[in-house]
């Protein structure tokens, strides 16, 4: 791909089960519409606070929650994607964000997010444990001691928040959230318009400047 190439960026936090759906796709999508993923992880905590809730809208609201659970199974099933519902959510996944951040350029990065997620969402796992999270690392041939003391280092732990600041500044208000351009897609389900868009309209601008 090239810089004239069109992209999207995609706002995800690994807690997210339907930030789940859209990272198992993503890049496969992505790749074959000749799009370029720019990754966002950020913290969706915040967002919900700001709103004035002490957590998920699914888990403070019953019947969404019940609804959500049956949805993602149904989902899973549609994309052939593995499902077990977490123990615990939403899970705290600062670690892994924190990693996510120093590898959002790196070609790893797509993968490195894929095993996180399963991890969450089919295996169950706590996926902010640095056994975990280094685990994965390796499993990616990479050098996971020295990515985890990178993620941990002061300058991260502020480029994180740094991430999230811009999020609130973009409107972002839940995740999986896209921008193809200045465009905002909002939901797993709207990967596909998302990445149609970057197709149709901003590579379009581009070609006219």
């Amino acid at each position: 791909m090239t810089s004239h190439d069109p992209q999207i960026a995609f706002w995800f936090d690994f807690g997210s089960n339907y930030s789940y759906l859209a990272t198992m796709r993503i890049e496969a999508l992505a790749a074959a519409r000749g799009v370029r993923v720019l990754w966002k992880p950020f913290l969706l905590g915040p967002i919900f606070k700001a709103s004035g809730w002490s957590s998920s809208p699914f888990v403070l609201q019953k019947e969404k929650g019940a609804y959500v659970w049956r949805d993602m199974q149904r989902q899973c099933d549609k994309y052939g994607l593995p499902w077990t519902q977490p123990s615990a959510f939403p899970r705290r996944a600062l670690l892994p964000l924190r990693v996510a951040l120093l590898g959002a350029g790196e070609p790893w990065i797509g993968a490195f997010c894929r095993h996180i997620m399963h991890a969450n969402f089919a295996l169950d796992r706590e996926i902010d444990d640095p056994a975990l999270v280094g685990e994965v690392l390796a499993a990616l041939g990479l050098d996971a001691s020295a990515l985890l003391a990178a993620a941990n280092t002061e300058q991260n732990k502020l480029a994180l928040r740094a991430q999230g600041e811009q999020a609130v500044r973009r409107g972002i208000f839940g995740a999986p959230m896209f921008f193809a351009g200045d465009d905002m897609f909002w939901g797993n389900d709207r990967l596909e318009d998302a990445i149609d868009w970057a197709v149709d309209h901003v590579a379009a601008r581009i070609d006219l400047a």
